[in-house]
């Protein structure tokens, strides 16, 4: 990687992370960002507010832990981001929120199931819970690994949500979507427990998706 491609891809991780900032999806220095460079990661520091954050205060890290250069120690998450680009090869960026809507089914350990067609926008039927671990630990790090098979995005219990994509702007992009989806989901609990669209008719919505505004 050149030091032009690098520089943008810090900035990149920047203005994702400043997005979260200024959108409320991810409120104060809650939640983090990271984009793949190679066989390392740049991801946002642990403890500086996304408003303070510089492309130089980044950590980039090795995906087996190492830290390699930043002034700050990287995101308490980073083995979950780390666990997350081992496992899924074709992962450019990850962003991780404690967005408000997406939180609350998370802490009813609730999924987000196939109420509208948009779900399927995350790879599946519906959009999973993983299972509760302490922040910033392997464990977590698993069950993530484990909610995200065969889906770009999931929720995790009692904490908040997780989104994959090519890159770091395409899984901050989901990030929104899940807590649009979580939010409507949410309202229409409401009212009752909504009717649900069929394995049969998600699977064709999900490979629509999966090609979806790319040309050719």
């Amino acid at each position: 990687m050149t030091a032009t491609d690098e520089a943008w891809l810090r900035q990149r991780v920047v203005d994702a992370a400043l997005d979260l900032a200024a959108t409320g999806l991810s409120p104060q220095m809650s939640g983090n960002v990271s984009a793949r460079a190679g066989d390392s990661i740049f991801i946002t520091p642990s403890g500086i507010a996304y408003t303070d954050l510089i492309p130089d205060d980044l950590s980039e890290i090795a995906l087996d832990g190492r830290i390699l250069s930043g002034p700050f120690p990287p995101s308490s998450e980073w083995q979950m981001h780390c666990a997350i680009y081992k496992a899924r090869p074709e992962a450019g960026g990850i962003v991780h929120a404690h967005s408000d809507f997406a939180t609350v089914l998370a802490v009813m350990k609730r999924p987000i199931p196939a109420f509208h067609y948009m779900v399927a926008v995350a790879g599946g039927r519906d959009i999973r819970c993983a299972p509760y671990a302490t922040f910033g630990t392997a464990d977590l790090a698993a069950h993530a690994v484990a909610a995200l098979a065969d889906r770009k995005a999931c929720l995790l219990a009692h904490h908040g949500q997780i989104a994959i994509g090519e890159t770091v702007e395409a899984a901050l992009h989901l990030a929104h979507e899940v807590e649009t989806l979580a939010a409507q989901y949410w309202r229409a609990l409401q009212i009752g427990e909504p009717d649900l669209l069929s394995d049969e008719e998600m699977a064709v919505n999900v490979e629509k998706f999966r090609n979806y505004g790319r040309r050719g």
